[in-house]
């Protein structure tokens, strides 16, 4: 991707923020592109293509009042009882994902003999970290500075404490095209290697079958896994998700339709979910 793709998500994501902050005034379109520093004609383009709607819609359909409808409308519709494995529904990519089940100790001491090759990527969503073992993917976090690109190495060292990190952009660029090459849009089969506790991956699971374009809360994750009364367990486990975008978790808002927290951003959350939302 080129460096003029990751100034237009830095602008959407300004221009998100400036509108959740400014809807009751109802700003003019000359406001809010001059607050993002393009032309009226070229951020209505910019904004419609990244969002899905125009500005004015937007300011018609506040985030909160997006994330309530999506709840209302679009609610997944998960099972009452899961098994332990993952599997995947989604309409956007096949997901094969090896899963291994670990003890808490053994999630800090495991990688032995793994090498993983990692690097940086830019997409449509901003920089990324990819990082892939022979099984698949194992790491996707964003990284929009230098100190979250720190980051997001450092929790690639700590989830995989004892494998051996080799930076290689050139062994990492095929996944990272496919898992985030066009936000939105139908991609190859990937594969996912992820490594967790037996309550995480139940958790992970459940987001594995939100569909695109759907949502739940962390208390239908908490049912749908058999712990109905684990719903802050349940957002400790989502915030340990390895791999974003791909295993969902920007699908899980909150009971009252607020859009939530996200590790990357509610901004970066929103656009997802509105492009989600626009194609399905």
């Amino acid at each position: 991707m080129t460096d003029g793709t990751l100034s237009d998500y830095t602008r959407i994501a300004r221009a998100i923020q400036y509108l959740d902050a400014h809807w009751r005034e109802q700003p003019a379109l000359a406001d809010i592109a001059r607050h993002v520093g393009l032309s009226e004609s070229h951020f209505q383009r910019l904004f419609t293509r990244w969002a899905g709607i125009s500005p004015k819609r937007f300011l018609q359909q506040a985030t909160a009042q997006f994330a309530r409808s999506l709840l209302r409308e679009h609610r997944a519709l998960l099972p009452t009882t899961y098994d332990a494995g993952l599997s995947n529904p989604s309409r956007l990519h096949e997901l094969i994902v090896h899963a291994e089940a670990m003890t808490p100790g053994q999630v800090r001491r495991g990688g032995e003999g793994v090498e993983i090759a990692w690097a940086f990527h830019d997409s449509p969503l901003g920089a990324a970290l990819v990082a892939v073992t022979p099984l698949g993917i194992c790491s996707l976090q964003f990284a929009d500075t230098a100190t979250a690109r720190r980051g997001a190495v450092a929790r690639l060292r700590a989830e995989w404490p004892a494998a051996t990190l080799v930076e290689s952009a050139a062994n990492t660029r095929r996944a990272a095209h496919a898992a985030l090459g066009a936000l939105g849009t139908p991609g190859g089969a990937l594969a996912l290697h992820v490594r967790g506790t037996n309550f995480q991956l139940k958790v992970w699971s459940a987001l594995l079958r939100i569909a695109p374009g759907a949502v739940a809360t962390y208390e239908d994750i908490a049912g749908a896994i058999g712990a109905p009364r684990a719903a802050r367990a349940v957002g400790s486990a989502i915030a340990r998700n390895p791999v974003s975008v791909l295993i969902p978790c920007h699908r899980v808002i909150r009971k009252s339709g607020a859009i939530g927290n996200y590790a990357w951003g509610s901004e970066r959350k929103e656009i997802i979910l509105r492009a989600e939302s626009a194609v399905g």
